[in-house]
């Protein structure tokens, strides 16, 4: 059996490496192939087209990225041509991966939907277009599953993978030995995207950030995890002359979201990472002036950070456009960690956000889901 698989950021390359590993679990002799990044790449995926310095964001700077996303559209479209995979599983980089959804389906190759086009938050219409490109939605929210259920959809609820993929690899001496952290002084995470673009954009501030929170919290330490689809390089540069020592790492990220006493991250999966380890998150985010009116205009729920989504409600800071500045970012941060009462209710809000997102054994039930969709393919090929 052979599987093509398509992801366009590195949120996607995680999901993607750890659906690769339980395909593989479930059938050893499985082929994978197709586009995503390094943890892809360690699970066994033969990566076609790397996703370093693919991903790029909001409605402006996709148009300034049409035809680098054409012609890789038309690569992918080639490879299914030449591979003739049993299914294309898309993973998240909806806009993108929903065209080649669609390329496949008029190929005859099942399509899987994992991590969805997001039609619960905004343009419910994509419901309707997704249920008539895509066999399977394997939905990772309950209200997703819902909404996508009422357009039409073959949905499965499958639950939310990060229950399984966050979880620490170390003991909790064990991790604090490895990043050289000190228990007894704060800690705080900077998170600044996977893409150049949110890093170019975020970071600046976050360092600046960092400036005024060390005025309140003298001896804080500040640690950056690298994403795999970012340049260390890239990073030393902008981190070169900063009064504020920020320390890069690459390994065990869930270890060190596990000792950090807060986090500053963009919006995005990461949040709702951070929120699985415990710590309290600070979320931030910025795009192109005209990006953010029509999302205004097409969103149709009050919150854009998932543990907010998730909960029902405010429960973490949100920061958006202007309001990404050093000194509201540095204020919110020393409330989570300084302030006892907020701190110790944004925990409690943390823990409910845990246990709705359900059970372990979200990514085993993916694979199931794959493995079903390919297998009728091929059963019907040989018929």
């Amino acid at each position: 059996m052979k599987i093509m698989l398509s992801v366009g950021e590195a949120s996607g390359d995680l999901h993607g490496a750890s659906v690769a590993n339980a395909l593989k679990l479930l059938q050893p002799d499985i082929e994978l192939f197709g586009m995503g990044g390094k943890a892809m790449q360690a699970a066994g995926v033969t990566i076609v087209y790397d996703i370093a310095g693919l991903g790029v964001i909001g409605f402006v700077e996709v148009i300034k990225n049409l035809g680098k996303l054409f012609a890789l559209r038309d690569n992918l479209a080639a490879l299914m041509d030449q591979e003739q995979p049993d299914a294309l599983v898309v993973i998240d980089y909806p806009d993108f991966n929903m065209r080649l959804a669609k390329i496949a389906r008029q190929k005859g190759i099942p399509v899987v939907s994992y991590i969805s086009p997001s039609a619960w938050a905004w343009r419910r219409g994509r419901a309707r277009d997704v249920a008539g490109i895509v066999n399977k939605v394997a939905a990772i929210f309950p209200f997703e599953a819902e909404v996508y259920r009422e357009a039409g959809a073959d949905v499965t609820f499958v639950g939310h993978p990060l229950v399984d993929i966050v979880q620490p690899a170390l003991g909790k001496e064990e991790a604090y030995r490895y990043f050289a952290v000190r228990p007894d002084l704060p800690l705080v995470l900077l998170m600044p995207g996977s893409r150049e673009q949110e890093i170019s954009t975020l970071l600046p501030v976050m360092l600046a950030a960092c400036e005024l929170i060390v005025e309140k919290l003298p001896d804080c330490q500040f640690y950056l995890p690298v994403a795999s689809t970012i340049s260390r390089e890239m990073l030393q540069t902008m981190l070169a002359g900063q009064a504020v020592k920020i320390t890069l790492t690459s390994d065990y990220p869930y270890d060190l979201m596990g000792l950090a006493d807060a986090a500053i991250a963009a919006s995005g999966t990461a949040t709702l990472e951070t929120s699985l380890m415990g710590a309290p998150t600070v979320i931030i985010y910025r795009m192109e002036t005209l990006t953010y009116i029509l999302g205004k205009l097409l969103v149709k729920i009050p919150d854009i950070g998932l543990p907010n989504i998730v909960a029902g409600r405010r429960i973490v800071p949100e920061l958006l456009q202007a309001a990404v500045n050093p000194g509201a970012i540095a204020a919110e941060t020393v409330k989570l960690i300084a302030d006892p009462a907020v701190r110790n209710q944004v925990l409690a809000d943390l823990a409910e956000v845990k246990a709705k997102l359900g059970q372990t054994g979200a990514v085993k039930r993916v694979a199931e889901v794959i493995l079903e969709v390919a297998s009728r393919s091929t059963s019907e090929v040989s018929k």
